[in-house]
């Protein structure tokens, strides 16, 4: 699915005046009443940006949320009330909300909120892929070109690893050429950030 606008809402006026404000505004949107329709609808492709009040009837907001959390659900999250409090708001941040929108709702702010929801989705996919494909081209490596990797990241020089492994500085050198072309790391610094999920180039 598309980047989508989730808003999770017990009260139809907001709902309504929510899809129509973010309708015009060029945004899809999907709406429901509560959190167990949505939590029941919910599927692992979605993508774009939850708008969620915290007290709703059944589950509340702030309770979606953590839930959200344990299930693996990655997409951002807005936390929107009629009754703000600093303690709402700290847990809401505590579990990554984006940002936490007092009633009445701030449009600009709203918006600004669901851009950063969605450029965050975006850096998390990359990430996200960037660093399943280091993990398939780390199946590529000999056991050898691993064990120079993993000392590599561990911030051994060749003279190091050649000791640790027994082998020829020469030879370190070749095995890491190697593996730096095998997992299409341009840098040392790249080859790390890559591995620990960060990805980016250098």
């Amino acid at each position: 699915m598309d980047n989508t606008v989730f808003i999770i809402d017990d009260d139809a006026s907001v709902r309504d005046a929510l899809g129509l404000l973010l309708g015009l505004r060029g945004y899809r949107t999907s709406v429901f009443a509560d959190a167990a329709s949505f939590l029941g609808t919910l599927r692992p492709d979605w993508h774009g940006c939850l708008i969620i009040d915290i007290r709703m009837a059944g589950m509340d907001g702030l309770t979606l949320q953590r839930e959200l959390q344990a299930r693996g659900c990655a997409i951002p999250v807005v936390i929107i009330t009629g009754h703000g409090d600093v303690s709402s708001a700290r847990e809401a941040f505590r579990a990554a909300a984006v940002d936490f929108l007092e009633k009445p709702l701030d449009e600009d702010r709203l918006v600004q909120a669901i851009d950063e929801a969605y450029a965050r989705q975006t850096a998390d996919l990359t990430s996200q892929r960037r660093r399943e494909g280091f993990l398939r081209r780390i199946e590529e490596l000999t056991p050898r070109e691993r064990e120079v990797m993993h000392l590599v990241i561990a911030g051994h020089h060749n003279r190091e690893i050649a000791e640790e492994l027994g082998i020829s500085v020469r030879t370190v050198e070749v095995h890491k050429a190697r593996m730096m072309a095998k997992l299409e790391a341009e840098s040392i610094p790249q080859l790390v950030r890559v591995s620990l999920g960060v990805g980016g180039d250098t």
